[in-house]
């Protein structure tokens, strides 16, 4: 399949960003975005474009005129006074009521911390090893198949900007499970068309800034 071609570029970034493309074609496609910073800008266009789908329409103020006539259309209705009720039916009430409003607030907290971008990092055989969630503050990281590490070595996770030059989003937790944090200047980072990559450095990570120790896995940080 000749990926050179523009029309074929931009249909494969398309699927890839609304989530049509297959799994194993899925992967393919991240592994030529590693190599194509025109491609990877291809497909931040899609990301962008999309956004807007999903963007909330603002609030629009009801005409008096509206509501008048909906007025109009209602029978008249008996106004029943409800009868006085007991303290304790009250208290019942002001419970219930203060449950409601304390699930609504941890609803939307839950929510706001919702994962925004996620990628699976493959191996050079191209399988699942990693996967890895971009919430607003942190990353949440997973391992799927990842290899053993020596005690004296850590796996270390890399963004790739379009520039192709790595910036270092932290060390790996232990086991591959658990939270990297992220500075300010690596939240920048997140939302951008960005290729992921891990790589195998001494313990607490790479001494330069840069990546010392060979790459075992990479994948493409996608919209969610």
């Amino acid at each position: 399949m000749n990926y050179k071609t523009p029309t074929l570029r931009r249909a494969l970034a398309a699927d890839y960003a609304i989530g049509l493309m297959p799994a194993t074609a899925r992967r393919r496609f991240e592994q030529l975005l590693l190599e194509d910073a025109t491609l990877r800008a291809e497909l931040a266009q899609w990301q962008e474009s999309l956004v807007s789908l999903t963007e909330t329409l603002p609030e629009q103020p009801v005409p008096d005129r509206v509501w008048q006539g909906i007025t109009e259309r209602i029978e008249p209705q008996v106004l029943h006074v409800p009868e006085k009720r007991p303290f304790w039916n009250w208290l019942r009430v002001t419970a219930a009521l203060c449950s409601l409003l304390i699930a609504v607030i941890l609803g939307v907290h839950y929510i706001s911390d919702d994962a925004r971008y996620s990628a699976t990092l493959v191996n050079a055989d191209t399988k699942p090893a990693l996967r890895v969630q971009a919430h607003e503050n942190y990353l949440q990281v997973e391992p799927l198949t990842l290899a053993a590490v020596e005690p004296g070595q850590s796996l270390e996770l890399w963004a790739i900007p379009a520039d192709g030059k790595p910036i270092s989003l932290g060390v790996i937790p232990a086991g591959g499970k658990g939270k990297v944090e992220l500075s300010e200047a690596q939240k920048a980072l997140i939302g951008k068309p960005i290729a992921l990559a891990v790589s195998l450095e001494p313990k607490g990570g790479s001494p330069t800034g840069q990546p010392t120790g060979p790459v075992l896995y990479q994948g493409a940080l996608a919209a969610l």
